[in-house]
């Protein structure tokens, strides 16, 4: 027989554990279903640790909206938590003349996402910022910044815990069902469950569409297919050459190989950009010769033998090759018709800085859901 709760949310990285606390800090009864053994271990864990500031997102689109609320709501959140970041300030450079319309259009558009304090910079005033840097125009973006992600998450998990959230690791669902008394899930692992829980809240990642199609009762046209692409990290050796993170203008499909510096200041490169058809964190290490040409274009300086192969990233796609870049996707009832259910798909960058304003999001749906009970009819049996 199933346990009864109210909530249930599938994923604990750091989207999820932002939602735990945000249902949580709400007087919800809110367990987190985690098929590791650990938070965290995928794309939360495997990042540039980045503050994003919102500049490349669609006009209006969920990317840009929640990305700058969620920055602001970040940098206050770490503050009060005492989190580890640093609001170092991201350089984007053109690298030849053709690339300054580029800059251009970034300036535009992180304005009409409200991010109004991008500056322009001269190529002087670039070398006295970055001396190592080789550009012919540039954009200072003073409110990007870098984090300890893993202090991050847990930080949520203990604001979740401490308002009665439960963490159950090594609990993968394996299945689901829609019923009118809720939705009951099945979740495996050395201490296999089923539980009916009013409401449940799949933010599983790179797994989230896996997740969904194992709900009966969920439309499967209203799961998007799922495609991954995979990017490289290489460290640099020896005494970091720069101050701030770098970023090139980007091509259509990514930003390009960037520099990240972490909070121990340990330099970064990357991520690259290539379609994986699994989860598969191999590393590739003929990919090394592609990244010395990619950064020596804005470092000159960069000498052989200086990369390392670090670690390798898996963003979660809505589209495969060729496709347009797409929106988050955060799916209610009004989009699937299961009452209690919420579907979170494509959850890739900017995420991490955007997980307090999406977990505002979701809670919004599921108050919105709630007022729109008829009378006397709860929202786990609403038709």
């Amino acid at each position: 027989m199933a346990e009864k709760i109210e909530c249930a949310v599938i994923g604990a990285g750091v989207v999820g554990l932002a939602i735990a606390r945000q249902l949580a800090l709400a007087g919800r009864e809110v367990v987190i279903l985690e098929a590791e053994s650990a938070f965290g271990t995928h794309t939360s864990s495997r990042n540039s640790e980045v503050i994003h500031a919102g500049i490349y997102y669609a006009t209006g689109s969920l990317k840009a909206r929640l990305c700058v609320a969620g920055k602001h709501a970040l940098y206050r959140y770490c503050a009060e938590h005492d989190i580890k970041h640093q609001r170092i300030g991201k350089l984007i450079v053109a690298t030849d003349e053709t690339q300054i319309a580029g800059l251009k259009k970034y300036q535009s558009q992180a304005e009409l996402n409200g991010v109004t304090d991008l500056r322009w910079l001269d190529p002087q005033e670039l070398r006295e910022l970055e001396p190592e840097v080789a550009c012919v125009a540039g954009v200072l973006s003073p409110s990007t910044g870098i984090i300890d992600s893993h202090g991050l998450m847990l930080a949520y998990l203990g604001d979740a815990q401490a308002h009665g959230a439960a963490l159950a690791l090594g609990s993968p669902v394996t299945s689901g069902t829609a019923t009118d008394g809720g939705i009951v899930l099945h979740a495996g692992g050395a201490e296999p469950m089923a539980i009916q829980c009013d409401i449940v809240v799949n933010s599983a990642g790179l797994n989230a569409q896996a997740a969904a199609r194992s709900i009966a009762g969920l439309p499967p046209h209203t799961i998007p297919p799922t495609y991954y692409a995979i990017g490289h990290y290489y460290t640099l050796t020896g005494r970091a050459p720069f101050r701030r993170l770098i970023y090139p203008v980007a091509r259509q499909d990514w930003l390009g190989v960037h520099v990240t510096i972490d909070l121990g200041g340990q330099v970064k490169f990357g991520p690259d950009f290539a379609w994986i058809n699994r989860v598969d964190y191999r590393f590739d290490e003929s990919r090394e010769a592609a990244f010395y040409n990619a950064i020596r274009r804005y470092y000159p300086g960069l000498k052989d033998g200086t990369l390392q192969p670090g670690y390798t990233g898996i963003r979660p796609k809505l589209t495969g090759p060729g496709g347009p870049a797409q929106d988050f996707v955060i799916q209610g009832p009004r989009e699937h018709g299961v009452a209690g259910l919420i579907n979170l798909y494509g959850i890739e960058s900017p995420g991490l800085t955007a997980s307090l304003a999406i977990a505002e999001y979701v809670e919004k749906l599921l108050t919105e859901q709630a007022a729109a009970a008829p009378r006397g009819v709860t929202p786990s049996n609403m038709p």
